[in-house]
């Protein structure tokens, strides 16, 4: 029996390399004669350059930037072999897991970190950056990066705003000067890879739909929605391109948008990128189960998702798909088209919980002993 397994990670427990040893080995315990091949998958996210680097070698670099509240924080970018291509992820400088939960606060969080390491990676001259932008603590439009690339927002007075724009301050932005930005964005193509399909304001946008788990409630997403409509207007105005609907727009707290606005860049999927750097389709092509996971499984998990995106793939190719998640919520039934079968840690729908290494092992044996005899 060929067994394929490409999960996510389990953000704050397992890397999805961890995550997917560690299913392997529970496979194993009951299915010893199997042959598992393991890939590192992300999607934009946490896991991102490890994943590319699973199916290109490279050099990793480090730099020290911002968190999301301007504290300092080493980030870490890969330039890709043959040094064509370059790529980094927010997370590491603007992500959630970089805060407490008690420190959640997208009025303040800023991406001035994700911006400098995007700096960064420009001082090595790759043909393409590529940025995966899951995982933020943010809805600041992407302001606080650009600040960090040179560009200028001024208030109604003409004064420049302070640098570390959060989501709280973007109704002050009056106009947009790019006259400072940095010249070496003109150099490297950078393609955003975007785990989520959401524009940047409405409702669906990146206040209403992620706001609230990046700590937003009540009044607060109110006046996260009406910042990044005053700020679509004006990036509008003063540049010419038109975020407010723009599909991928909202990925990261509208950070996807400020790239496409600030820096030229070209949004993506980013699990589709990834699904073809690592050749997916032809380790799928000799599977006789595919196994995919995350922490959290819900309707979101085939919208952009690595979840949504390995299923989709190995269905077309005629490959069962089970899931293992932490835990799985009453929407992850709209998963059923392309999961054979979902398993989770706990049984509690709304519960956060993210298995370790030894969970993760047990529930792989036990789903996959139990797919067999279906």
């Amino acid at each position: 029996m060929r067994i394929v397994i490409a999960t996510d990670s389990f953000k704050g427990t397992l890397t999805s390399r961890e995550a997917g040893q560690a299913i392997s080995e529970g496979i194993r315990q009951s299915k010893p004669g199997a042959h598992v091949t393991v890939l590192p998958v992300a999607d934009g996210g946490e896991g991102t350059v490890q994943a590319l680097l699973s199916a290109q070698s490279g050099t990793v670099h480090a730099a020290t930037v911002s968190d999301p509240l301007g504290r300092p924080v080493t980030a870490e970018y890969a330039v890709l072999a043959g040094g064509e291509r370059t790529c980094l992820e927010m997370a590491s400088a603007s992500g959630i897991t970089l805060l407490e939960p008690s420190e959640y606060d997208p009025l303040r969080a800023t991406t001035y970190g994700t911006g400098q390491l995007l700096l960064a990676a420009l001082g090595h001259s790759s043909d393409q950056i590529l940025v995966g932008v899951g995982g933020s603590a943010t809805v600041d439009g992407g302001c606080g990066a650009a600040q960090a690339l040179g560009v200028r927002f001024l208030d109604a007075a003409g004064l420049e705003l302070p640098q570390g724009i959060g989501g709280g301050q973007l109704n002050r932005i009056a106009s947009i000067d790019i006259s400072q930005r940095n010249v070496r964005l003109d150099e490297s193509e950078i393609v955003v890879l975007c785990d989520v399909n959401n524009p940047l304001c409405g409702s669906s946008g990146a206040a209403r739909v992620f706001g609230p788990q990046k700590g937003a409630r009540g009044p607060d997403l109110d006046l996260l929605e009406a910042n990044l409509e005053s700020l679509a207007r004006v990036i509008e105005r003063d540049l010419g391109t038109a975020l407010a609907s723009h599909q991928r727009s909202g990925a990261a707290g509208g950070l996807a948008g400020g790239l496409l606005a600030f820096a030229g860049a070209r949004l993506v999927s980013g699990i589709d990128t990834i699904l073809e750097a690592i050749e997916l389709d032809s380790h799928l092509a000799q599977a006789d189960l595919v196994v995919t996971g995350e922490g959290r499984l819900d309707a979101q998990s085939m919208m952009g998702k690595v979840v949504g995106g390995v299923a989709r793939r190995a269905r077309a190719l005629g490959s069962p798909v089970i899931a293992i998640a932490g835990t799985v919520a009453a929407s992850a039934e709209r998963c059923n088209d392309f999961v054979d079968a979902y398993y989770a840690v706990s049984e509690t729908p709304d519960a956060a919980c993210a298995p370790g290494v030894d969970a993760a092992r047990a529930l792989a044996a036990r789903s996959a002993a139990i797919f067999a005899e279906r």
